[in-house]
C-alpha cells in the first residue's frame, strides 16, 4: 500500500531540510574561506554567496550592504530568513516529529540532538573567531542524522523518500555552489587561468569536501575544467550532479515499483540523468558555465515540484 502523502512529503522536506542546513555551512565556508584569499572585493563575494544561497531579496529587506558578519549571521541565525540554518534545522525537527513513527528511534534523537545543539550554538550573534566551529558542528550533526539513517532504518518507501529529499537537495545545492565561481567571483575575465583562479577553485573543491579525493583522481591536473568535470560528471563524486541524480533515479524507481500509474517525475530525472550521463565537460564550458548551472538549478526545482505532484504531499 502506498504511502500517505503527508507522510512521504514529511520525510522529504525533513531530509532536505537537514541537507540545506549543511550547505549553507559550506557555501558560507566558500565565502570564508575566499574572504582569507584577501581579495580587495571582499564584500563583491559576500554579495554572491546571499545571491547563490537564493535569499538576496530578503537580505536587501534589512541590511543595505553585504558585509561580512551580516552575511554570516543572516545565513547562520536570522529567523527572518527561511534558509538560514537555525530556521531549517527548526523545520527539519518540526517535520521528524510529525513522522516520528517511520522512523527508528536514533534518526529522531539524533534530530533532537542537532537541534538542541545548534539552538544553543546560534543562540548569539557568530563572530568570525567562532565561524569555524559553527560551520563544523552543522556539518556534523548533519552527518549525525544521515549515519543514523543509514545504519538503523529498512530499505523501504520511507528510506527512498529521505534519501530523494536528501538528494534533489544536494544537486541543487552543488550547482548553486559552483555557479559562485562563475557568478562574480573572478574580478574579470583576465584572472582565468592565473594562480588566483586556480586557489579559488581549490577553496571551491575543499567547501564540498572534494579536495582529497580529487587529487587522488588528478594529481597532475588542478584545472577549472578538470575541477567542473569533477563536481558534475564524475560518478564516483557523491556531490556531483551525476552521482545526485543517479540516486534519485534509483529511489523513484523503487517507489515506482509499488505505485499505481507512470511516474512523471521518474520520467524527468531519467531525462535530467541521461544529458549529464552522455554530457563532456567540453561541451559544458562552450555551452556556458553559468548557463549550464543555471538550467541545472532549474530542472532540479521542476524535479521537485513533480515529485509533490505524483505523490500528493498536500493531499
Amino acid at each position: 500500500m502506498p504511502m500517505l502523502g503527508k507522510t512521504a512529503g514529511g520525510l522529504f522536506w525533513m531530509f532536505r531540510y537537514l541537507e540545506r542546513s549543511e550547505n549553507t555551512a559550506r557555501l558560507l565556508d566558500t565565502g570564508f574561506r575566499i574572504a582569507l584569499t584577501g581579495s580587495e572585493s571582499a564584500e563583491v563575494e559576500w554579495e554572491s554567496i546571499i545571491t547563490t544561497a537564493g535569499v538576496r531579496e530578503l537580505y536587501l529587506e534589512k541590511y543595505d550592504t553585504f558585509e561580512q558578519g551580516h552575511v554570516i549571521n543572516f545565513l547562520l541565525r536570522d529567523k527572518d530568513n527561511p534558509s538560514s540554518v537555525m530556521s531549517v534545522i527548526e523545520m527539519a525537527r518540526s517535520n521528524a516529529r510529525m513522522v516520528r513513527t517511520a522512523l527508528s528511534s536514533e534518526v529522531w534523537e539524533a534530530t533532537n540532538e542537532s537541534w538542541m545543539t545548534l539552538k544553543s550554538q546560534l543562540a548569539r550573534p557568530v563572530s568570525v573567531k567562532n565561524l569555524a566551529d559553527v560551520l563544523t558542528s552543522v556539518r556534523q550533526h548533519s552527518s549525525l542524522v544521515r549515519g543514523a539513517l543509514h545504519g538503523t532504518m529498512l530499505r523501504n518507501e520511507i528510506f527512498d523518500f529521505a534519501r530523494i529529499g536528501t538528494f534533489v537537495e544536494r544537486a541543487d545545492n552543488t550547482a548553486r555552489i559552483l555557479d559562485v565561481k562563475y557568478y562574480v567571483l573572478l574580478p574579470s575575465a583576465a584572472f582565468v587561468g592565473s594562480s588566483m583562479d586556480n586557489a579559488q577553485w581549490e577553496t571551491i573543491l575543499r567547501s564540498v569536501s572534494a579536495f582529497r579525493s580529487f587529487r587522488w583522481l588528478n594529481e597532475a591536473e588542478t584545472t577549472p575544467r578538470a575541477i567542473a568535470a569533477f563536481l558534475i560528471l564524475d560518478k564516483r563524486m557523491p556531490r556531483s550532479l551525476a552521482f545526485c541524480y543517479s540516486k534519485i533515479v534509483g529511489n523513484l524507481s523503487y517507489l515506482a515499483q509499488n505505485h499505481v500509474g507512470d511516474l512523471p517525475s521518474l520520467e524527468l530525472a531519467r531525462k535530467t540523468y541521461d544529458r549529464l550521463d552522455n554530457r563532456d565537460i567540453d561541451r559544458v564550458f562552450d555551452e556556458g558555465l553559468h548557463e549550464f548551472l543555471e538550467a541545472s538549478i532549474a530542472s532540479t526545482a521542476r524535479l521537485a515540484g513533480q515529485i509533490q505532484e505524483d505523490f500528493r504531499f498536500y493531499g
